[in-house]
């Protein structure tokens, strides 16, 4: 692993403010109603807890895996699924709960995908969006944070494994070079 540092981008308290408004707009949409939460693992596993325990309307959570980021820091560009949901998607109300969308090769692949679930309706919601890297025709439904063109850590989001359980976004900075 390359030296390198990591400096706050988006502290814990504006995480959890945001979080609590994305949670009320999703209870408000789904009023009357009830909700899947699709976490994709493993980045968005915080992101999905936090906002399932402020989501009003009847809410489930279930949990796949689809990468298109092996060890580095750059997209494959190829979305891989490694783990599908364990329940049945027909009918339900999903809302996709994704870490981060930056090329959207990822999040495209999926919506793809859960289209041939025959869902009652898919929705997107990604903690982060970094528009400057979209190479996909991809938007989220529900948005928490637009963020530059950095490499970013914590709060689920991983460098190689580690620093996902930082309670705060930091960017990553290798000796002076953000990647």
């Amino acid at each position: 692993m390359k030296a390198h540092t990591i400096s706050t981008l988006i502290p814990e308290q504006e995480l959890k403010e945001r979080i609590a408004q994305i949670a009320g707009q999703i209870s408000s949409d789904y009023a009357g109603g009830k909700v899947k939460l699709l976490c994709v693992l493993k980045g968005g596993v915080f992101f999905a807890c936090e906002l399932a325990k402020l989501i009003t309307v009847p809410v489930t959570i279930d949990f796949m895996q689809i990468s298109s980021y092996g060890s580095g820091t750059m997209s494959s560009k190829k979305a891989v699924i490694r783990k599908e949901p364990d329940d049945v998607l027909e009918g339900q109300n999903v809302i996709v709960v994704e870490d981060i969308v930056d090329t959207g090769y990822t999040l495209a692949a999926l919506k793809e995908y859960l289209e041939s679930k025959k869902p009652e309706s898919v929705k997107t919601c990604v903690l982060l969006d970094k528009p400057d890297r979209r190479e996909a025709d991809v938007c989220a439904d529900y948005r928490g944070f637009e963020i530059p063109n950095v490499f970013v850590v914590g709060f689920g989001l991983d460098y190689d494994g580690q620093y996902r359980n930082l309670p705060y976004v930091g960017a990553l900075d290798f000796d002076g070079i953000t990647a």
